[in-house]
């Protein structure tokens, strides 16, 4: 049976959960309600387990706060025996517009912590992201707040069909491919 991690990152606490910053949380939390599948609190997040066509995904929500999830990202790898290229880490992306999709094999962190982490403690930048575009909508100097600020009127209302989409896509990269799957997915 393949094996694949799909790490939704964010951060942990009521503070958080409806900000930009926990989209990946939000997308596997989408899955999940989809699947009817629950989240069990594990070593270095909350994990639930999705079997679809002779596969598993271990859907991971760190709790190590953005800045640490290399270190779970780093267990669940090596726990569960997932080859690198069978990781898809979904975050938030400024340089994105709202809700649009942009999947890449490999990149840079790009500035954003939870994969300058991953990176440093995976000591690569060759692994599948998932990325979920939040836009830039902010003032010079209010990155932080925008970030961590919660969605406005008009994304919470395109977000549901957002998240469907967002969760189609990590079905089609355990199903179909990575290649395929950003054939299918990116700008979308």
């Amino acid at each position: 049976m393949k094996k694949f991690l799909i790490a939704g990152l964010g951060n942990i606490g009521a503070d958080y959960v409806n900000t930009r910053h926990n989209i990946g949380f939000k997308v596997l939390d989408k899955l999940a309600q989809q699947e009817g599948l629950d989240f069990a609190t594990a070593k270095l997040g909350a994990v639930a387990e999705y079997k679809i066509k002779g596969r598993t995904l271990i859907l991971l929500k760190p709790n190590t706060y953005m800045n640490l999830s290399g270190k779970a990202v780093k267990y669940w790898l090596e726990k569960e025996n997932i080859p690198i290229e069978n990781l898809l880490v979904v975050t938030d992306d400024l340089n994105i517009a709202f809700g649009s999709i942009r999947i890449k094999a490999k990149g840079s962190d790009g500035g954003h912590n939870g994969l300058k982490s991953i990176q440093q403690l995976l000591n690569t930048n060759q692994y599948p992201r998932f990325r979920f575009g939040i836009s830039d909508e902010f003032k010079k100097g209010k990155q932080v707040d925008y970030v961590l600020g919660e969605w406005d009127e008009e994304e919470k209302t395109k977000l549901p069909e957002r998240l469907e989409t967002a969760t189609e896509a990590i079905k089609s990269f355990a199903l179909a491919g990575l290649a395929n799957t950003m054939n299918s997915f990116n700008g979308k």
